[in-house]
């Protein structure tokens, strides 16, 4: 972080050798594309040196990692407009539209009242239920990888999906968001 804030051109290069292989999982399991995750992790360090500061984020990897998940999501609207796709991204993004409404969705990464909402919904869930959620809807894993992981059923996975799908649209109904 300090050396984004002094502008140290070594800033890129420690962020790729730290957090690289984390950023380039993230896009890749949104893109499926070893290629276009690998765009989207350079894009992330331009993206890094250009807003900080005067952005000054409490912890790096979250930031840089939001920066590489938007942009993966990005890129993925982008090659799937007009077609509907098999993969997890797809799926995970038709799930959530069920909570979020399209307008929403749209600014979902650039409205802050709309994270902020996300967040307190997020500490409210039990551990497993936020566990569940952050790896299906953040990850984008499928939901046999998430049930492996949590060492549980598939059927309880999708079970608990359902239901924080349903806590999080009443949530958002109440915090005054169309669903």
């Amino acid at each position: 972080m300090e050396l984004y804030l002094k502008r140290s051109e070594s800033a890129i290069e420690e962020s790729r050798k730290k957090y690289g292989r984390y950023c380039n999982t993230v896009a890749f399991n949104i893109l499926h594309s070893a290629e276009e995750s690998e765009e989207c992790v350079s894009d992330t360090w331009l993206r890094a040196w250009n807003s900080i500061p005067p952005n000054k984020p409490q912890k790096l990897s979250v930031f840089l990692g939001s920066i590489t998940r938007n942009l993966a999501i990005d890129r993925y609207r982008k090659s799937n407009s007009g077609k509907r796709g098999n993969g997890e991204t797809a799926v995970c993004l038709d799930e959530l539209a069920e909570c979020i409404s399209d307008e929403n969705m749209s600014s979902f990464t650039d409205t802050v009242s709309l994270k902020d909402a996300l967040n307190r919904f997020l500490k409210e869930l039990s551990g497993s239920a936020r566990d569940i959620f952050m790896l299906r809807y953040w990850y984008m894993l499928p939901v046999k990888e998430v049930a492996k992981r949590c060492g549980v059923k598939e059927g309880t996975v999708r079970m608990s999906l359902s239901r924080t799908r349903q806590a999080l649209k009443e949530f958002l109904e109440e915090e005054g968001f169309d669903t």
